[in-house]
């Protein structure tokens, strides 16, 4: 198992959680239950192989590995002795000739056979398993599984009805528990079978209709599980117990619990009568606290007690000698236990997901000791007070705004105001004496506007809210859409006027009701709360962690790499200061390909701050990995480089003879007594410091290309975009129905925030009225994670007749000023800020004009299900001329975006029926991949836009249209056939 798996993304769905939660914990099993998998290999006569059905858990767990999403963490598996114990059959026997064994096995299977033929034809198992499932399919000579059958377990009072003595030997049962009245039948049997040795009554076997994994509903075990004197493993995972069943205390011989996503809220007093558990899962329950007496499982070597509601541990966890792995992600754990550090057999600590800000140094101590401690605020300050409780927003009222409402009123109750894009505003009652209008606006981030620290990046528009004097009697809460971002820190930055400033935030979904695009799944979220209006905007930067640095010294970890620590020793200040880490992940074979060494490596970026700057008074050790593939034995330390770099003057020096600097087995260790950037290198180049900086500049700068599409339908209308190189093959797809042009630009290198141009030549213009048009070309600025996008309007220059063959350039900064005015506007040649050219084309103009072009004809509507098929171009066009004023609001609840109805709606702003047109047909063509349910669709969104007249109007259509398909299947003779085939294929 590799604890420091890492976690699945949060941006993950819900089912996606829940598929990996259920597999993580069949994984758990399988070491020791192979009965567990889908496909179970059977000989002649239906009777298990006990040889594949052995081998059969490491070839599933493969083939899981290779086809499945990687779970948040492999379950723990048995140990070899105690696979062995499980299964009985000793591993020797599996070793021995394989032909004298199947000879053995055939002979073994025709006598369970013929033995049981006649009680297998006298019992019948209809219901509750399949009418095709006989006696054998079921039950070998150790073995009865009724989970692969749903309601299965009800068939256990049968079998053991008909032939009890043949049950009674029985040593593996496994139990579905999604049947309450067959479950209460089994269990009353199970108790019978003193013979057992592994027992699994788990939920989550089947699904229903809707995909859903059905709950198991075993609440308790009877009283008479305690004669299961053999019992080894139990699993009831997947069920609803409330408490530990008092009979499992008196099982001496359970050595396997597994308790998985049950309800338990805490242990029994007595828990450790379990004295011979060696492996515990707790995995997802709402444990709050463990009782002391868990420090009697004397021979515990796997506790997991993930996904809990853990606030602290009891001391008597650290007499738990035995103990090899302990797993405590995804709990409130403030703090470890100083008895900890007994534990001289640990060897995985997963802790990860917790509120830890400090590891005991006992604990750190532990030999071969590996910890994951990810999601922790190690090494921060206490965690300063939440923010305010939201308000019920059911009690406040709700504002949805459009795109052109740019104002709005807040009284003294409050309100949830919804903008466009995705962007929430939370006014509490109270927040106001009396009604005020407040205004917002979404700002174009301009460099005189956004200034970003090193390696920030934006992740939204600035947004303005006006008056900025105005002063809330109570916090208001600003939530800002983003985009999710990888192992990197998401942050609200309010802007007063004079500079930046980062503000505390909280991430979370947007609400249901209100989405970037209607009908989708709510926005990510950055929230903050703010007494008074001003600009605000979200930007992503490498993970902060910081400590307040006292005479007494402290220690600060990283917490997106936990191997960087720094540890200020006593007496290293007299005043207290603020210490901020930084850690930037720098991609090997990224370095490799811009210094040209292909064994150059790495270690982490380290950014140092702190407040006041001065010098420490004594040396502060800094601790770092080595970079990627070097270790302490076989680094050649003539290639190892330590460099200095200054953030100001952006330059890197080579201080590897200036420190003292040493190497572990994983680690390098030096001292220093002023903070600034550390780079850790391993390059046999010799000049590596001009290396550095310039492998530097290139790690901040983007590969983008330049988009230059026309739409199809008005080639004047052209799409300006400058994307990273990774996001425009999708882009290009998504506009290709609309748009029109050349192939996207070869790579250029761009930093985040830096300006370029566009300008128009060779007989093309465009309106130099616009604000951001400067000398005739338009001004853009990129940021990374924005779209960079602008639509504008072409027109052939003046005095130019007939079609045009133009094109768009694009240039970095401002156009010089030593050039000519003609050259400028002419100049095509690669110059010093000269970025790509791309064509333009613009069809003639007729005498009216308008351009000559081919008349657009819409694409045949065929939407790929039968049922949208009976709804012909012909229906569409004729619905198009009832919808009228109504077009938008049915746009919307078609899910059409805000931009696109505001695109449609400026570019047909004179003719409604043209307007009406190309919003029903912009839906339908996005429909051919949609899937089906295509008019469905439609229909619901005629009935919540108010137009049930034309709801029922299209039921008629298809109504008359499924008539007329089902008559001419008829007379052509295909109905009866396709009956036939569906039969068949039943």
């Amino acid at each position: 198992m590799d604890g420091g798996a890492p976690d699945a993304e949060e941006d993950g769905e819900q089912a996606a959680c829940r598929i990996k939660e259920t597999d993580r914990s069949e994984a758990a099993e399988v070491a020791v239950t192979p009965a567990c998998f889908p496909s179970r290999t059977t000989s002649k006569g239906g009777e298990t192989d006990p040889v594949l059905d052995l081998l059969s858990p490491e070839l599933w767990r493969g083939l899981f590995h290779q086809d499945q999403v990687k779970p948040e963490r492999d379950a723990p598996s048995e140990s070899p002795s105690s696979l062995m114990d499980t299964y009985g059959p000793s591993m020797s026997s599996l070793s021995s000739s394989s032909s004298s064994y199947l000879s053995t096995h055939r002979n073994h299977g025709a006598n369970l056979s013929s033995s049981s033929s006649s009680s297998s034809s006298a019992l019948c198992l209809t219901p509750p398993l399949p009418p095709a499932v006989e006696l054998p399919a079921v039950l070998t000579e150790t073995r009865l599984t009724l989970d692969v059958y749903r309601g299965g377990a009800a068939a256990l009072p049968l079998i053991w009805g008909s032939i009890p003595g043949k049950v009674r030997g029985v040593q593996y049962l496994r139990l579905g528990s999604e049947e309450k009245t067959g479950l209460d039948g089994a269990l009353d049997v199970v108790s019978h079978l003193t013979e057992l040795r592994s027992l699994a009554i788990r939920g989550h076997c089947f699904y229903d209709s809707q995909g859903d994994p059905l709950p198991g509903l075993l609440t308790t075990l009877p009283s008479s599980f305690s004669s299961l004197c053999h019992l080894v493993h139990l699993d009831l995972s997947f069920n609803q117990l409330s408490s530990l069943p008092s009979c499992l205390l008196s099982l001496p011989a359970l050595s396997s619990l597994l308790l998985c996503h049950n309800h338990l809220t805490a242990l029994p007093p007595d828990a450790g009568q379990l004295s011979s558990l060696t492996y515990l899962s707790l995995f997802g329950n709402e444990l709050v606290s463990l009782p002391p007496s868990v420090g009697k499982l004397k021979a515990l070597q796997t506790l997991d007690i993930s996904h809990n509601l853990l606030q602290h541990l009891p001391d008597e966890i650290g007499s738990l000698e035995e103990l090899v792995k302990l797993e405590l992600s995804h709990n409130k754990l403030k703090q470890l236990p100083e008895s900890m550090g007994a534990l001289l057999s640990l060897r995985e600590l997963v802790i990860y997901s917790n509120d830890l800000r400090l590891i005991p140094h006992c604990v750190n101590k532990l030999p071969l000791l590996k910890i994951d401690v990810r999601d922790n605020p190690l090494g921060r300050p206490p965690t300063p007070p939440p923010l305010p409780p939201a308000p019920d927003k059911a009690e406040i009222p709700e504002l949805h705004l459009g795109f052109n409402q740019h104002s709005f009123c807040v009284s003294s109750a409050g309100g949830h105001v919804f903008l466009p894009g995705g962007a929430e505003l939370l006014f509490p009652p109270g927040c106001l004496m009396t009604t005020r209008r407040l205004e917002w606006l979404e700002k174009r981030p301009g460099k005189k506007l956004v200034q970003l620290e090193e390696h920030d990046i934006l992740l939204s528009r600035p947004l303005e809210l006006r008056p900025h004097g105005i002063t809330f009697l109570k916090p208001v809460e600003v939530c800002l859409p983003y985009h999710r971002t990888k192992r990197r820190e998401v942050a609200v930055q309010r802007f007063d006027g004079q500079s930046w400033s980062i503000l505390p935030t909280i991430l979370r979904r947007g609400s249901e009701s209100h989405s970037s695009h209607p009908g989708g799944r709510p926005a990510r979220l950055a929230c903050c709360t703010v007494s008074q209006f001003s600009w605000f905007m979200v930007v992503s930067r490498p993970v902060k962690d910081s400590c307040s640095l006292t005479q007494a010294g402290a220690l600060l970890v990283s917490s997106a790499d936990p191997g960087i620590k720094l540890q200020f020793p006593p007496d290293s200040t007299v005043q207290t200061r603020t210490i901020t880490l930084q850690v930037l992940q720098v991609s090997v074979s990224e370095v490799q390909a811009l210094c040209g060494d292909p064994q150059a490596s790495v270690s982490p970026l380290l950014c140092l701050t702190q407040t006041p700057s001065i010098q420490f008074l004594q040396p502060v050790k800094v601790q770092i990995p080595l970079p990627s593939g070097v270790t302490g034995h076989t680094v050649d330390t003539s290639c190892l480089y330590l460099l200095h770099g200054d953030p100001a003057a952006q330059t890197w020096t080579d201080i590897t003879s200036q420190v003292s600097l040493y190497v572990t087995h994983v680690y390098a260790i030096f001292y220093i007594t002023h903070f600034s950037w550390y780079w850790l290198w391993y390059t046999t180049q010799r000049c590596v410091s001009g290396v550095v900086r310039k492998v530097y500049q290139r790690l901040k700068q983007f590969k983008v290309q330049f988009l230059v599409l026309q739409r199809k339908t008005d080639p004047s209308q052209v799409m300006l975009q400058c994307l990273p190189s990774n996001k425009v093959d999708s882009r290009v797809q998504s506009l290709s129905e609309q748009y029109d042009g050349p192939q996207p630009s070869d790579l250029c290198d761009l930093l985040e925030g830096e300006q370029f141009f566009a300008g128009f030549e060779k007989g093309l213009d465009i309106s130099t009225e616009r604000p951001d048009c400067l000398e005739g070309r338009l001004c853009f600025v990129f940021y990374s994670s924005l779209k960079n996008l602008k639509e504008v309007y072409i027109c052939p220059a003046q005095g130019q007749k007939g079609p045009v063959r133009g094109q768009v350039s694009f240039y970095r900064g401002e156009v010089p000023d030593n050039l000519p005015e003609e050259v400028a506007r002419k100049r095509k040649g690669q110059d010093s800020q000269w970025l790509t050219t791309l064509p333009l084309r613009l069809p003639a103009l007729n005498s009216e004009n308008h351009f000559i072009m081919e008349e657009l004809q819409y694409p045949p509507l065929n939407l790929g299900d039968p049922e949208s098929g009976y709804l012909t171009e012909a229906n569409l066009l004729s619905i198009s001329l009832q919808i009228g004023q109504d077009w938008r609001v049915i746009g919307i609840n078609l899910g059409l975006s805000y931009q696109e109805l505001d695109r449609i709606q400026y570019k047909f702003r004179d003719n409604l029926g043209a307007l009406v047109l190309d919003m029903l047909f912009l839906w339908a063509r996005g429909q051919r991949t949609a899937g089906p349910g295509a008019v469905s669709r439609l229909v619901e969104a005629m009935i919540e836009s108010g137009r049930r007249d034309l709801a029922e109007e299209i039921e008629d259509i298809v109504s008359i249209g499924k008539r007329k398909y089902s008559e001419s299947l008829r007379r052509v003779g295909l109905e009866a056939e396709d009956f036939s085939l569906g039969e068949t294929q039943q």
